[in-house]
């Protein structure tokens, strides 16, 4: 028998209004001076013990915990609300997207299943994506995490439809390995889709690319045809729209040709680079977007929204629902009441739980529109190009791969060193630069070369913010050679390819 009944509201309101004016005013004068602080900072040991004790036991200060958040967590984020993060392809997030979080924490919607505003909103969004890709108004898609469970999601679906009875047996549908293509440039998500749908990575045609990073077509047509020859089934072909190594778009509409003559599903993995399609001067290149079966792409890369929202397009809603759609007593739509609500979205993915990130995407594109949201894209687009003039004109900087879109791959080259050598400082290099708060740009391995990488998703940056990386770059990369003269620095390893 209770003696007394509990909950977890607070006894005091006004000390929740308190603390809540007080985390808003933090918030707003962290972000408006965002560019006066380090770009990056490393958690201190002592950040790092403090994070690993045991489970609270008893209640604590609301206001206590607040300053640990302060001090423990909130200095040492991955820096990618700033103007000279660069790393990755990692979205700013903006203030509406941080409000709209808190909102839709508030509302605790399971955005799945009910008749609740939360699923409008939900469909709403999908139908804003779909204007965004000048995608057909009768298919289908769903909000996820991101760009590797849309592009899982759409394996799936692909899977299912050109295979019959895929979705009971498996691959064991049918006889002989189910196999999928794509470049050797595409993003290693697609190699765990391969496996979590059950064909195995090696079943995923990884195609080599021309000097443009691109995927050859004429080594698809011959892998696709010796694959028939010896009994594979293609399924799949997948297209990169915007390579994570270099901002690569394969020859999409040649993609598309050949998937249509082969009968086979064509997917597009345009995690951030399928939304250069609002840019003019894209949209002739990325025409086949509008034809593919699937495209995938993320709202949190370039359009800047709040981590997590991905999305997944069908161009064949049918099939979309079928590959998903399973009966379950719970789910059952009533007439009237809450179960009266839309169809469940399980019937479209994999949860059935799911949080409310469809409000973040409502509101940020009615704050901004897609017209700013265009600008702002094209605006990305011409920095990196601007990088990459900058480092073609100091003699000390090599541009590794030609800037197509939003990517830059760069390296520091005194001249007189080998491959091995310029791994080695390059790599001392780019941890310095972020050490000193220079910027953030990440690596990658391009044609067996340790290259520093810029990929531009930031609404932050400005032109000067560019030239501090170069000169930055520059300066780190003269002390190194200084250090490498004196001895105080050696290349007497390699890097790790």
């Amino acid at each position: 028998m209770l003696t007394k009944e509990i909950g977890l509201d607070p006894d005091n309101w006004d000390d929740i209004k308190t603390l809540g004016y007080l985390i808003i005013d933090d918030m707003v004068e962290y972000l408006k001076n965002i560019g006066n602080k380090p770009v990056w900072t490393p958690v201190p040991q002592l950040v790092k013990d403090e994070l690993n004790k045991s489970i609270p036991q008893q209640p604590q200060n609301i206001f206590d915990i607040y300053d640990d958040f302060k001090q423990q967590i909130f200095p040492y984020h991955g820096g990618n609300i700033h103007p000279k993060y660069f790393a990755w392809v990692q979205g700013t997030g903006t203030p509406m997207g941080a409000f709209a979080d808190l909102l839709a924490g508030v509302m605790n919607s399971n955005t799945a299943i009910g008749d609740q505003s939360s699923l409008y909103v939900d469909k709403q969004v999908i139908n804003w994506c779909k204007q965004l890709m000048n995608y057909p108004a009768d298919g289908s898609g769903i909000l996820v995490s991101g760009g590797s469970i849309a592009n899982i999601t759409a394996m799936i679906v692909a899977r299912n439809t050109i295979i019959t009875n895929s979705k009971n047996a498996g691959v064991y549908a049918v006889e002989g390995k189910l196999t999928a293509y794509c470049s050797s440039e595409t993003h290693n998500c697609m190699v765990k889709a391969a496996e979590v749908i059950g064909i195995g990575n090696q079943q995923l045609r990884k195609i080599p690319v021309n000097d443009n990073f691109e995927i050859d077509l004429d080594a698809l047509k011959t892998k696709i045809s010796e694959d028939k020859a010896n009994g594979y089934v293609p399924f799949c072909i997948i297209g990169n729209c915007g390579t994570v190594n270099t901002g690569a778009i394969d020859p999409l509409s040649d993609l598309l040709q050949i998937a249509r003559n082969e009968n086979i599903w064509f997917h597009i993995d345009g995690a951030f680079g399928a939304l250069a399609k609002l840019v003019p001067a894209y949209q002739d290149k990325l025409i086949a977007i509008e034809e593919a079966d699937s495209i995938a792409f993320d709202l949190h890369k370039w359009m800047y929204m709040q981590y997590e929202v991905g999305c997944v397009l069908f161009k064949n809603a049918s099939a979309h629902r079928a590959a998903f759609a399973t009966a379950a007593s719970y789910l059952t739509a009533h007439d009237r009441g809450i179960a009266a609500g839309p169809e469940t979205i399980s019937n479209h993915g994999m949860e059935l739980s799911r949080g409310f990130k469809a409000l973040k995407v409502w509101m940020s594109l009615k704050e901004h529109g897609m017209e700013k949201y265009a600008a702002m894209i094209a605006q990305n687009i011409d920095q990196a190009f601007y990088l990459g003039q900058q480092i073609k004109q100091h003699p000390e900087l090599e541009l590794l791969s030609a800037v197509t879109m939003n990517v830059v791959c760069y390296r520091y080259n005194p001249g007189n060193l080998d491959d091995d050598q310029l791994d080695a400082l390059n790599k001392e290099l780019l941890m310095r630069m972020h050490e000193n708060a220079i910027a953030v740009p990440s690596s990658t391995i391009l044609s067996g070369k340790y290259v520093i990488r810029a990929a531009n998703v930031n609404h932050r940056t400005r032109l000067h913010h560019l030239d501090e990386m170069v000169a930055g770059t520059i300066e780190i990369g003269r002390i190194l050679v200084k250090e490498y003269e004196s001895k105080l620095f050696k290349f007497d390893f390699l890097i790790h390819k």
